[in-house]
């Protein structure tokens, strides 16, 4: 068996390719932080493997002989397939990365639970959690942003997660000193607000002609509320899902049989052609309709 051609040095290629491009051996040498000389040693090293001679010698320079031009092709077609080369390598080696804006209470009780199932599923991607709070007038953007609400935030479609009932909770004790065991009892008790979950629904769907508490504590962060409520400082209004953690712990307890719809709930948002164009948008996107299902949630 014949032995394999011997291949050029790719020291040699890369200083015939620059100097060609370049038109001459000094520019050549800046580009590739050698000497003019060992530009020319290098050549000459690829012509005499060649036996043609690549550029024409005379006192003003140098130029591309007919051979040379005949080679060149070859050698930057060359370069070129072992740039895709690394390209690809390095495509394959670095993980797709993916920046998710979510409320406090959603990413840590909500979302970090369900993420080693994604990565199970999808171990190239990387999941970057920026957690940021509600109600800010324009919050900063994400690959996917995870809002609480009505639907309605700015122009991105927004695809509701799941459906939720709205619950009346408190700690068990705070529930049994104050005797709360019907609607019309939290007359006796400190309604816990936030601007996220209004009481008069919820006061409307109980037969109470009530006006939305005017005093009392307020937060802005649900899961705020629902440590506050789990402290025995009040009653809270809060969704099912988003309170599973407390009721499941036995820190709070729903109060009577009545739930609601809740109004709002959570929605992911995106840009609609990053989900068409962007593989690791659209795998979150279905991986998250997939988690919060009803037949995927064992709270519902």
């Amino acid at each position: 068996m014949a032995p394999p051609p011997r291949l050029p040095p790719l020291h040699a290629l890369a200083a015939f390719e620059a100097a060609a491009r370049l038109g001459g051996f000094a520019p050549a040498a800046a580009e590739l932080c050698i000497t003019p000389s060992a530009v020319s040693h290098r050549i000459r090293q690829l012509e005499a493997q060649l036996g043609e001679a690549l550029f024409e010698r005379s006192p003003g320079g140098v130029r591309l002989s007919a051979a040379g031009a005949r080679h060149l092709g070859s050698v930057r077609e060359a370069f070129d397939k072992l740039a895709q080369l690394a390209q690809g390598a390095g495509a394959a080696a670095a993980p797709a990365r993916l920046r998710v804006g979510a409320p406090p209470t959603f990413a840590r009780n909500l979302l970090i639970p369900r993420l080693p199932d994604f990565y199970r599923q999808w171990p190239d991607i990387e999941i970057e959690v920026a957690v940021q709070a509600p109600l800010q007038d324009k919050p900063p953007r994400h690959d996917v942003d995870i809002r609480f609400g009505n639907g309605r935030f700015d122009e991105r479609p927004a695809t509701r997660l799941f459906e939720d009932r709205l619950l009346v909770l408190a700690a068990p004790r705070y529930r049994s000193e104050r005797a709360l065991h019907a609607p019309a009892d939290l007359q006796r008790a400190e309604l816990l607000r936030s601007p996220l979950l209004p009481w008069r629904p919820w006061f409307a769907a109980a037969g109470l002609d009530w006006p939305e508490p005017a005093r009392g504590p307020s937060f802005t962060d649900l899961g705020i509320l629902l440590e506050a409520a789990a402290s025995g400082l009040g009653v809270a209004l809060c969704t099912r899902r988003l309170a599973a953690h407390w009721t499941a712990s036995g820190q709070l307890q729903p109060l009577f049989a009545l739930g609601l719809a809740s109004p709002s709930s959570y929605y992911a948002l995106v840009e609609p052609q990053a989900a068409a164009q962007r593989a690791e948008v659209a795998a979150f996107l279905d991986w998250l309709g997939n988690a919060f299902s009803e037949s995927a949630d064992c709270c519902d």
